[in-house]
């Protein structure tokens, strides 16, 4: 027999008792005594519809699939990978006609025929809805008793909720002082770990608490369960869920008892009336369970408030109302006295370190620009003179300073005016070239010092001024520089920030204009239109390496430039473009920070780049300092720009008008060490005072991020000891890559030799690949920046050789980079074709396929 057979009868017999279930509810509603013909036919079509509806549902839900099908094959249905939902509606409607169930003819038989039983089936309904009526008024009367028991009860505590919480608090007392007389303290580190055994230290010490609530904090010994999202979960026991659920049982027991004192009779008789025995306070206990669990939290939280040692003095004293309520006003008028005191004691340290960190660093940040001090503003578009303008200015003074974002302008600086006559000394952080009877000197704008004095002071891209981590060193430069004339070059959107910044001084603007126009190309690059005089741009070290490749097995002759190459490599790959041996430059945006090329083109190979954070679209500051390097003065007439993709949005960005820079970043300095050395002596105090500095209006604070990050490293060791504070930030604030873990840990290795006054420690070097070689001329650039700040200048002349030749190894492995550069895919290391759009191969990518569709299917 088929399931569709066996479940037949259940579904008529579920039938028959709805139908009977209805008939009940329909007779006890009526007066008089219907005929039985009447009910059906008032209920007709719901009775009809009662068989449907079981039927149906009976079947749908115990009648297998496979059945079904079989069922529906019977009928002819074609049911081979048809859904599961459509059988079951398939199914459905070939049931409604199968073997009904005839309900009015059964009715009929069952009812009709027997008056006797109609009248009995009518009495019995009616007295049970009788029954109900009774037992609906009885429950809202009770109910209405409890509500006037809960409104009387809150009532009488919110008037006297002092006299339980006396009772609690004399309670309380007691068991504190056996509990911190008699239980063990446990020594544990974390106390959510039951895999730590916890270990007796001894007992407790009063003394060693100040509030009720620091005690609660300590271990009971015994494991805790937590219900957490569904879950149980154990940990120690600490007192406060012991002491918790105490006061829950001490207010469950005795306020119900102080209630049944106070409730008036009248209520007392309407619940005997309504319930029909007298409230008793076990009653009342359970009647008023939520007013119980209120009134602990409320009293549990006063208890945290209290001092240990008010409640320790209560647990020898016998309970007596007015005497209680006498000590307690006392120690609430004490502790609110001790509370404002504190209140009023944090204000006055809030308000001192205000005065100190106003005095720490208010002064540091406000510019000093001096009467005799002229500064000429040279502001304008990449590429229009106006570094060449200023440094014209620089070179015919009897001194001068040329302070550059970049070690490699530095260093072109340095070689420029030197070939030019004027005798030029540099210096940066990791190398000093000093050139006998030099009184010019081309330098790194970090390493500005203020006190010493120039005719004339170039700083350069002083939009670099908004950098949040380094812009702080172009504010120091501007504002603090000791020289007759400040020539300050920057871009059109630093323009009035400068002029707000210099307000006081007297100004000498110059603004200049491109004088080889912009034209943006409307077709789309493909790089096997590269063409002599092209700079292609893009955003990675391997896309320059993969790009330089494929245009020199194209037969292109290429230059390279990105940011991570050293400045002597990057320099000679200038130089063979500058001097026609190559053709092609392919570079990162390093090219945009004051690289003067013969570029005829630049192209952009990406139109987004990762910032660190995420990968954004380019900003029209980006673009226009990259495009701005197309079209050289008297060698081309127009500079063109090229695309890959999206022409339109990235010509918008081209001729954008940039909003004007509207914050500076600001940064500790020597005066600022100076004047917190009055006050404190330690590295972490001063980043915290930093972090709480509110800077001026215009400015943003450096966020020195990496400074603390390397201070994390020594903080509280025998190093930071053994440093003074301004040795120790000089350490921490040294211009290297810490997000190279090799070079984190030479740093840490050096500043523990300098330490302990050992040798020390060379960088390491390695050389079998390129990646290799950056790295030790990393390595050996944060050496010498050690060297020269330890002025072992003699040391750090045999660093700058070897540096050297690592440099040369640079360039030399570029070639064999380039020359043998092969795109492989990342997973199976197989040869990718040139033009491939994706890093991994096709059966890579198909094998990922399958797995990802396996894996979802299981």
């Amino acid at each position: 027999m088929g399931k569709l057979e066996e479940i037949y009868p259940i579904a008529i017999e579920q039938t028959k008792q709805k139908i009977v279930q209805d008939m009940d509810r329909y007779l006890e509603v009526q007066e008089m005594l219907p005929a039985c013909e009447t009910y059906i036919t008032d209920r007709l079509s719901y009775i009809e519809q009662i068989w449907i509806n079981v039927w149906l549902n009976k079947a749908s839900n115990d009648v297998p699939r496979k059945e079904k099908k079989a069922f529906l094959k019977a009928k002819g249905y074609d049911t081979e990978g048809v859904a599961h939902k459509l059988i079951n509606n398939m199914f459905r409607n070939e049931l409604r006609n199968i073997q009904p169930f005839e309900a009015i003819p059964w009715i009929k038989q069952s009812f009709s025929q027997n008056q006797q039983d109609w009248e009995l089936r009518y009495r019995k309904a009616r007295e049970t809805y009788f029954k109900r009526l009774e037992e609906q008024r009885q429950a809202e009367e009770r109910w209405k008793v409890r509500v006037k028991l809960q409104e009387t009860v809150r009532e009488f505590f919110e008037e006297n909720t002092l006299i339980l919480y006396l009772h609690v608090r004399h309670y309380i007392a007691g068991v504190l002082a056996d509990d911190l007389q008699n239980k063990p303290k446990y020594h544990y580190t974390e106390p959510y770990l039951l895999e730590e055994r916890l270990v007796e230290q001894g007992s407790f010490d009063s003394t060693e608490y100040i509030m009720v609530t620091d005690f609660f904090e300590e271990l009971t010994g015994d494991i805790h369960s937590l219900y957490i999202w569904g879950r149980s979960e154990f940990e120690y026991e600490t007192y406060y869920y012991r002491y918790e659920k105490m006061v829950l049982e001490f207010i469950t027991d005795i306020a119900p008892k102080l209630a049944m004192e106070h409730l008036p009779n009248m209520l007392l008789q309407d619940f005997s009336k309504t319930y029909g025995e007298e409230l008793t306070v076990v009653a009342l206990k359970g009647l008023l369970r939520d007013e119980w669990a209120d009134l602990s939290e409320a009293c549990f939280d006063e208890l945290q408030e209290e001092y240990l040692a008010d409640l320790l003095k209560l647990s020898d004293i016998p309970f007596d109302k007015v005497l209680h309520q006498e000590i307690f006003e006392k120690d609430e008028a004490e502790r609110e006295r001790k509370i404002a005191e504190e209140l009023a004691e944090q204000a006055r340290r809030k308000e001192e370190e205000k005065r100190i960190i106003d005095d720490i660093f208010g002064m540091a940040f406000t510019p000093t620009l001096g009467q005799s001090k002229k500064y000429v503003l040279h502001i304008g578009e990449t590429n229009t003179g106006k570094t060449h303008q200023a440094l014209q200015k620089m070179k015919k003074a009897k001194s001068g300073l040329y302070l550059a974002p970049l070690r490699l302008l530095a260093l072109e600086v340095y070689e420029k005016l030197n070939i030019e006559g004027v005798h030029c000394s540099l210096k940066t952080g990791e190398e000093e070239k000093l050139v006998e009877g030099a009184s010019h000197i081309s330098s790194t704008v970090e390493m500005f010092h203020e006190k010493d004095y120039y005719d004339v002071v170039v700083i350069d891209e002083a939009q670099m001024i908004a950098d949040k981590d380094r812009g702080f060193s172009w504010y120091r430069a501007i504002t603090k520089a000791n020289a007759k004339e400040v020539h300050v070059i920057g871009s059109k959107n630093i323009k009035m920030m400068l002029l707000d910044l210099l307000e006081e001084a007297d100004i000498e603007l110059h603004e200049y204009s491109r004088e080889i126009p912009l034209e943006v190309e409307s077709r789309e690059f493909s790089l096997k239109n590269t063409e002599k005089g092209d700079a292609l741009v893009c955003f990675s070290r391997r896309q320059v390496l993969e790009t330089a490749s494929r245009l020199q097995r194209s037969g292109h002759k290429v230059s390279m430039i990105y940011g991570s190459m050293p400045p002597e490599t990057r320099k000679k790959q200038i130089d063979l473009f500058n001097k026609g041996k190559t053709s092609v430059v392919v570079a990162t945006d390093a090219i945009g920070m004051g690289l003067n090329l013969p570029i005829r083109r630049i192209v952009f190979l990406e139109n987004e780049k990762f910032d660190g954070i995420r990968r954004r679209r380019l900003t029209s500051q980006e673009v226009k300092q990259i495009a701005g390097r197309a079209g050289r003065k008297g060698i081309y007439n127009t500079g063109k720009v090229a695309f890959t993709s999206d022409i339109k949005i990235m010509k918008s960005l081209l001729e954008q008008i940039d909003d004007p820079i509207q914050t500076f970043a600001i940064a500790p300095t020597t005066p600022v060490f100076e004047r917190f050395q009055k006050y404190y002596r330690h590295m972490g105090t001063f980043f915290e005072m930093w972090q709480k500095f509110d800077p001026p209006k215009g400015t943003q604070k450096a966020s020195l991020s990496e400074e603390r990050e390397l201070y994390e490293l020594i903080c509280d060791t025998e190093i930071e000891v053994r440093f003074s504070l301004m040795d120790l930030y000089g350490f921490l604030h040294l211009p290297f890559s810490t997000k190279e873990s090799a070079l984190v840990r030479q740093w840490l290795d050096t500043v523990k030799a300098i330490a302990e006054e050992r040798e020390l420690p060379e960088p390491v070097i390695k050389t079998r690949n390129l990646e290799e070689h950056e790295l030790s001329y990393k390595a050996i650039g944060l050496h010498l920046l050690f060297l020269y700040r330890l002025d072992r200048r003699t040391e750090a002349v045999y660093w700058e050789r070897v540096r050297e030749e690592i440099s040369d190894g640079v360039q030399d492995q570029l070639k064999d980079e380039v020359i043998n550069f092969q795109k492989k895919c990342k997973r199976c290391g197989k040869k990718l074709p040139d033009d491939s759009r994706f890093p991994i191969c096709e059966a890579c990518y198909r094998s990922g396929q399958r797995r990802t569709f396996r894996s979802h299917h299981r």
